[in-house]
């Protein structure tokens, strides 16, 4: 039986990828049981944040699927209007949550609402889908 993923794991090969990236200001990460956004952090060169929501594997498809659902719904409810400074907001997810999370976020709401999903496999690769890939991706399961 495979391992599940857990959102510490999650959570830790993020801020990883996040510093290998250039976002690693101001770096602030939030516990399991802490309210707000699990990790929020500074680009390193501009004046940009980055809010993380992260979630770790369910043990069954249908799991992963609310697991994504309640990930969504915690990032939009910590989104901000107004004010200069531009946020990007991502969900960091384990591989299956991810991929029901590319068929499910249309592509033009990622783009709108600066949306990143952060997909984490077992060997702690982080795969970002931005709206191009969402793009792409769902452009390709509508020609199959």
């Amino acid at each position: 039986m495979k391992k599940l993923i857990s959102e510490k794991f999650v959570k830790q090969s993020i801020i990883k990828w996040l510093f290998r990236s250039g976002w690693g200001r101001n770096l602030e990460v939030g516990e399991l049981r802490d309210q707000g956004v699990d990790i929020r952090v500074k680009n390193n060169k501009v004046s940009r944040f980055f809010l993380i929501e992260t979630k770790g594997e369910g043990k069954t498809r249908q799991v992963s699927e609310s697991t994504f659902v309640h990930s969504l719904g915690q990032i939009i409810t910590r989104m901000k209007t107004g004010g200069t400074t531009r946020y990007y907001y991502g969900l960091g997810l384990p591989e299956l949550s991810a991929k029901i999370a590319l068929r499910r976020i249309p592509w033009q709401i990622a783009k709108k609402l600066y949306l990143i999903i952060l997909s984490v496999n077992q060997r702690e690769d982080v795969i970002e889908y931005d709206w191009t890939s969402l793009k792409k991706f769902q452009n390709k399961k509508l020609k199959n």
